[in-house]
């Protein structure tokens, strides 16, 4: 149903790939378990499915969503609400979706089309050197949660 429910945004928003798909598909299972955690644990910042921080939300806000108003607009209307704030990233799916595909986005390389290279997408582009993630890991959550 997840996959389902990515598709159909991504299409909706004309942002779609099979292979935008599949690294918010696993995305989603190394950041969340496909769901199991949509608070970070230990009081961390980080929400939704994605587990993205509200400064990351907030940087697409001024940096990309500013410049593509009509794009916001349309992510304002499918998610059925009267705006968008860093809070709907916990409940709102559309949402979450939107802006995780959103963050990939302006990254200029292109999204990789193996297992393999979405973990080194995923680790370089959206859990960075900072981040405890590794690309085996996230490996192994594709493995369990979305093949």
């Amino acid at each position: 149903q997840l996959k389902n429910l990515i598709e159909r945004v991504l299409k909706q928003l004309d942002l779609y790939s099979e292979d935008a798909v599949n690294l918010l598909l696993g995305t989603a299972a190394q950041e969340s378990r496909l769901g199991e955690y949509i608070r970070q644990l230990g009081n961390g910042p980080a929400l939704g499915i994605f587990q993205m921080e509200p400064t990351t939300f907030r940087d697409i806000m001024a940096n990309y969503l500013k410049y593509k108003p009509g794009l916001g607009q349309k992510i304002i209307a499918l998610a059925g609400t009267n705006g968008l704030k860093s809070e709907y990233l916990e409940f709102n799916l559309v949402v979450a979706i939107a802006f995780a595909r959103l963050h990939y986005l302006r990254v200029s390389e292109k999204i990789p089309n193996m297992i393999d290279g979405y973990a080194r997408y995923w680790k370089v582009y959206y859990n960075t050197c900072k981040g405890k993630g590794t690309e085996q890991e996230f490996i192994e959550n594709y493995k369990r949660f979305v093949l």
